[in-house]
């Protein structure tokens, strides 16, 4: 997947790393019966960090979000370090509050920090007990193997039912300074709005205040991750996490202005690109679908649209099979939830073979199946909608609904 340049950033190596004064390493420490897959990861600052999360909406949350949220709050916006396990999601467990702060624990003893200020974070299976001895065992190498080269090593530790690595990072000038600001992702499965959706970890050398930083989170998310949708399903344990060292040396982004604009767009090229990793690696998946709303009357009313066409079984169904079905995309248009006249919506179906339009006024249009076909069956596909009902626009992001979905989530536990 290409990433899209633009002027004033520039991509770069290192993902969670790539910002000064940040190391991360990971390891096999049992979790896992696979020996080779590392299943216990660490980020670490060397300056004290501020920090910002969001978190799922389930009414069920893991028990590490439970911690992360009082340590947060102890810590009055501040943290240092990230301890995370795959394989076990630590959730509906009776001791689950008291495994994640052992976790916290572990990791303080080892960086010489305080509990209060490790984010812990845990994916995987729920409702099986977290056994803490491995993590106890091995959390001394982990601490001790922690480098700039190893956030490829802690990328892999929170990876499940993922077949890639999900890293991406940028330069860009804040008050004279270069800053750099990287992230790393997990989430293959049980993805869908709202936010959050899969685990994912930020990291810049900007200067950024807490509450600034809280802010430029929430905006971002609301038109990346919460714009994201493999299968319907929302996970219990996800959460998304920015830390500031600051050691960039830029004046703090405190307010409003110049600046936190910048930064915000930093912040959104990354979560942008991760959140479209996490969609054309959804499980089983085929094909990176793209929906774009245009000419709405609001930017919810657009999210919302794209949303609901992104989440349609029946829509991600046909992308699978190439079939240019405009009635399953006016059909999930209709049940969206937004104040939509149907009858001024045209849909356009595009990817690198050329764009074909399928419907106009709400009615569909005659059209050359073949080229549909041939358009449909590449692996990057766009569904452009125009609501001819005002001048914002929104994109969501999502996959198609494949045979290999049900057979990956059929014996997940194995």
């Amino acid at each position: 997947m290409q990433l899209q340049q633009e002027a004033g950033y520039e991509y770069i190596e290192g993902g969670v790393c790539a910002a000064a004064g940040f190391l991360a390493n990971g390891c096999h420490c049992g979790l896992d019966s696979n020996p080779q897959k590392n299943d216990l990861g660490m980020i670490y600052s060397e300056r004290l960090c501020n920090a910002a999360a969001v978190y799922t909406t389930n009414l069920v949350k893991g028990a590490p979000i439970l911690v992360t949220q009082k340590n947060l709050k102890a810590s009055e916006g501040k943290a240092r370090a990230v301890i995370v396990n795959s394989k076990n999601a630590n959730t509906c467990n009776a001791d689950g509050e008291e495994k994640a702060w052992n976790m916290c624990e572990l990791a303080a003893e080892q960086l010489k920090i305080t509990p209060e200020e490790v984010i812990v974070a845990s994916t995987g299976v729920i409702g099986q007990a977290l056994p803490i001895e491995p993590i106890a065992l091995h959390i001394k190498d982990l601490a001790a193997g922690l480098s700039q080269e190893h956030h490829t090593q802690a990328a892999e530790a929170i990876m499940t039912t993922d077949t890639i690595k999900k890293e991406v990072a940028v330069s860009f000038i804040l008050g004279g300074k270069t800053c750099r600001l990287g992230g790393m992702a997990k989430g293959s499965g049980m993805i869908h709005p709202n936010m959050a959706t899969t685990l994912n970890f930020i990291t810049t050398d900007a200067a950024v205040s807490a509450k600034m930083l809280q802010q430029a989170l929430r905006e971002v998310v609301k038109v990346t991750y919460n714009c994201l949708s493999v299968d319907g399903d929302m996970s219990t344990n996800d959460m998304v996490c920015v830390l500031a060292n600051g050691i960039a040396g830029n004046d703090e982004v405190a307010a409003e202005g110049e600046s936190y604009e910048t930064f915000k767009r930093a912040l959104y090229l990354v979560l942008l690109h991760l959140t479209k990793m996490l969609a054309r690696d959804g499980e089983g998946a085929t094909k990176l679908i793209e929906c774009t709303c245009t000419e709405a009357p609001d930017l919810d009313t657009a999210i919302t649209a794209a949303k609901s066409v992104i989440s349609s079984s029946l829509v991600k169904s046909a992308m699978f099979g190439a079939d240019a079905n405009c009635g399953r995309i006016l059909c999930a248009l209709g049940y969206c939830g937004a104040q939509l006249d149907v009858s001024k919506v045209d849909v356009e179906l595009a990817s690198a073979k050329g764009s074909i339009l399928v419907c106009g006024g709400g009615n569909g249009l005659a059209f050359s199946e073949e080229q549909a076909a041939e358009i449909l069956g590449e692996e990057e596909l766009e569904i452009r909608i125009n609501l001819h009902q005002g001048n914002v626009t929104a994109k969501a992001w999502g996959c198609d609904l494949t045979y290999d979905y049900v057979k990956i989530n059929a014996d997940y536990r194995s």
